[in-house]
């Protein structure tokens, strides 16, 4: 959608760690914490990639594999202010009706479709494009 939209589409992502899966909320406050060093996406991925063998000690290979400084890492990952981010995020999910994952909203307005050509449907309708 990047690609497609580079000059009207940003994309946000907000943590919705559902309460089933038990390495989530830790997966998500790693995340944030890669996020502060510029790496979330790269993070986000492995995270993905190893999503059936996450542990407590998994969240540090992670980011030495992508050369995190690990100090700062396991201090944000576990600052209060990462826990509040990550509970702005889930209180906003809430607002926004969001009982699942992945959600995907189009400014403000939830996607039931989420092919890519629902998605850019939404986007042209949102910029009025023929």
């Amino acid at each position: 959608m990047l690609e497609q939209n580079p000059d009207t589409v940003k994309i946000v992502f907000k943590h919705f760690p559902l309460s089933f899966h038990k390495q989530a909320p830790a997966a998500a406050q790693a995340a944030i914490a890669a996020h502060k060093q510029g790496k979330f996406w790269q993070y986000h991925d492995l995270l993905y990639e190893n999503h059936k063998t996450l542990t407590a000690q998994s969240y540090e290979g992670l980011a030495t594999e992508l050369g995190l400084d690990l100090t700062t890492f396991n201090r944000d990952r576990t600052s209060p202010q990462t826990r509040q981010q990550m509970s702005a995020d889930i209180n906003g999910g809430k607002q926004a009706g969001v009982t699942g994952t992945p959600a995907i909203f189009v400014n403000g307005h939830r996607l039931k479709k989420r092919t890519l050509q629902d998605i850019q449907a939404m986007i042209d309708a949102k910029l009025k494009k023929p």
